[in-house]
């Protein structure tokens, strides 16, 4: 029989299992514990990635928000200039009517404050249309202004003498081509830092004060900017061309510069326009003439200096809809003695007389090279008519500016004379 031996080996947690051998090491030699590799960067990588692209996406949602934003903001804007140049139409119809039939425009007292109300017009659903007037031929216009009206113009705001005649000098020397100075003001503009020369021609924007020697120390303040006398300056006058301002629509300054009237008669001028004290009973008034008007004032100043209608109305349009507003501002004249922009252009001292007039001819001049409108073969019936209509087309008014929104100046109402003194 044969005999079997068994041995039972002692393989405790502690001790670790012998591997077989390998080349160049014992079956029984130690062998260190195995780890898994290091996976902490990889993480960090990944996190990195998505970190990136989540700002990535943050901002192209905020450049595409903007985006679209601005082309809601365009699309609303068309919708609500559609709506104000449909008032504005409606307006200038209105204005039409009243100025047919009082020969002339003469002041809002007249009855057309609420031309929509007057026309029965209706905005779209939602929209509320707003219309303001300013009688813009109420100041004193410069190009007419002469040096006894702004010397007036100054000592109305409490200037000395002296100060005022000098800053009316400048502005003339400014302003007119070859003037002689007759003050203490003798500018050289062209011995500046950056020579130049005075236009010779109206002013065409107030930004030109900030240029005029005199006038820049008492217009603006120590920092340049534009001070209460700048304010009040572009208050009082217009840069549009008119013989005469309305009476009706006149500022207290235009009334003391041209009119010389006093602060009584200025009241009384006043009370008559507003239908107050002593005319409290006849409602606002406004005058045909110039004489009714010098009944009213009294015997002193000059009536004969204003004429009795608007040569130009400014109309403001607002269109709302909810949140959303819209401003056209417009002015507008009369065709028949109305006013006009400056049309004088600024030319050097030496381009003058007959060469200054030959260019002008040579400019006016049609090219005789360009073909002449040949009339449409066929063009008769309805279509003709309506071809000639629309050349013989007679608008009432004359535009003769258009802003929209931010281009449309917000400065502020003028100080009172105390600040300035």
């Amino acid at each position: 029989m044969k005999e079997f031996r068994f041995s039972i080996r002692d393989r405790s947690p502690s001790q670790p299992k012998a591997r077989r051998g390998v080349a160049g090491v014992g079956a029984n030699a130690p062998i260190e514990t195995l780890r898994p590799p290091a996976r902490g960067s990889v993480l960090v990588i990944v996190m990195v990635t998505l970190l990136f692209a989540v700002f990535a996406l943050v901002a192209f949602m905020e450049k595409a928000s903007v985006d679209l934003l601005v082309d809601q903001r365009e699309a609303l804007t068309r919708r609500l200039r559609m709506e104000a140049c449909s008032a504005l139409e409606v307006t200038l119809g209105v204005l039409e009517d009243f100025r047919e039939v009082g020969n002339g425009l003469h002041s809002a007292a007249e009855g057309w404050t609420d031309p929509l109300g007057f026309a029965g017009y209706q905005p779209s659903d939602g929209r509320v249309v707003e219309i303001a007037f300013e009688d813009e031929s109420g100041k004193i216009s410069l190009p007419h202004a002469n040096v006894q009206v702004l010397t007036n113009l100054f000592l109305n705001w409490g200037i000395l003498k002296p100060d005022a005649e000098a800053l009316a000098d400048a502005m003339l020397g400014w302003m007119k081509r070859n003037h002689v100075y007759t003050s203490s003001v003798q500018p050289a503009y062209d011995s500046g830092a950056i020579p130049f020369e005075s236009p010779g021609r109206p002013i065409k924007s107030l930004h030109e004060l900030a240029a005029i020697e005199k006038v820049r120390e008492v217009f603006y303040d120590a920092d340049g900017r534009p001070n209460d006398y700048w304010r009040r300056f572009a208050a009082s006058v217009s840069l549009l061309d008119f013989p005469k301002p309305n009476i009706n629509g006149a500022l207290p300054d235009t009334l003391a510069a041209l009119g010389l009237f006093d602060d009584t008669q200025q009241r009384s001028l006043g009370d008559y326009f507003k239908g107050a004290g002593s005319y409290l009973g006849n409602g606002p008034g406004y005058f045909q003439n110039s004489t009714e008007a010098q009944r009213i004032a009294g015997p002193t100043g000059n009536a004969g200096a204003f004429a009795s209608t608007i040569s130009a109305l400014r109309i403001t349009v607002t269109v709302r809809e909810g949140r959303s507003e819209f401003r056209m501002s417009t002015v507008v004249a009369s065709p028949n003695g109305g006013a006009t922009t400056v049309q004088a252009i600024a030319t050097h001292a030496e381009i003058t007389g007959a060469a200054a007039q030959t260019g002008q001819q040579q400019q006016n001049k049609p090219d005789a090279t360009q073909a002449k409108p040949q009339p449409v073969a066929g063009a008769t019936g309805a279509a003709g008519q309506k071809n000639a209509a629309a050349r013989n087309l007679k608008y009432p008014f004359t535009l003769l500016e258009i802003r929209e929104n931010d281009e449309i100046p917000s400065a502020p109402p003028p100080p009172p004379p105390e600040s300035l003194l």
